[in-house]
């Protein structure tokens, strides 16, 4: 397997990581209501400075740095985080629009390229904010659900990709070699 720890810019790229993997899981957690008395609203505190400032001045750190990729995804998604914890109270059709336009930029992110990890993570959360849309709009709490596994996982995504990068663990899937390109056949 390929040890490819360099993606991003380095400390960057772990610490948003890292936050994105909390705030997801919270949020996604809250969504599931696996977790008797836990609603996605719990997680706002968490969004609004794990998901948000910390999230927002570590894509200024990284834009400092020259990862325009990084910087940019960190600072958008600070931005999101911090203004749903912030919102409050909308309608339901605001709120499934403000879930509708953060899925596109979480498939601006995942169409953007980068490591298998954070087209993974981004992949996921993604589907996550464009089911809670639909869940939103049709008023369907068992989508809901479901989309807040897909943050769970996206969740799940960002922490390997983040504890990976510290602890020197793989972050590529190995590629198999095509037949008839140097691999013999053995039987």
């Amino acid at each position: 397997m390929d040890k490819d720890v360099s993606a991003g810019s380095g400390i960057t790229t772990v610490l948003g990581r890292l936050a994105l993997g909390i705030t997801l899981l919270a949020f996604g957690l809250g969504h599931t209501a696996v977790i008797d008395g836990v609603s996605a609203t719990d997680a706002a505190s968490i969004a609004q400075y794990v998901g948000g400032i910390a999230l927002f001045v570590v894509g200024l750190m990284a834009l400092r740095e020259g990862d325009s990729a990084g910087g940019t995804a960190f600072s958008v998604l600070g931005a999101l985080w911090f203004t749903w914890a912030v919102a409050g109270e909308a309608s339901a059709n605001a709120a499934g629009l403000f879930l509708l336009l953060f899925a596109l930029v979480a498939l601006s992110l995942t169409l953007a390229g980068g490591d298998q990890l954070g087209q993974g993570m981004y992949g996921l959360f993604f589907v996550s904010l464009l089911l809670l849309a639909i869940a939103v709009f049709a008023e369907n709490d068992g989508l809901a659900k479901v989309g807040g596994w897909f943050a769970v996982a996206a969740g799940a995504v960002a922490w390997y990709a983040a504890t990976a990068a510290l602890a020197h663990w793989p972050t590529a899937v190995p590629r198999r070699r095509a037949a008839g390109r140097g691999v013999t056949a053995t039987g």
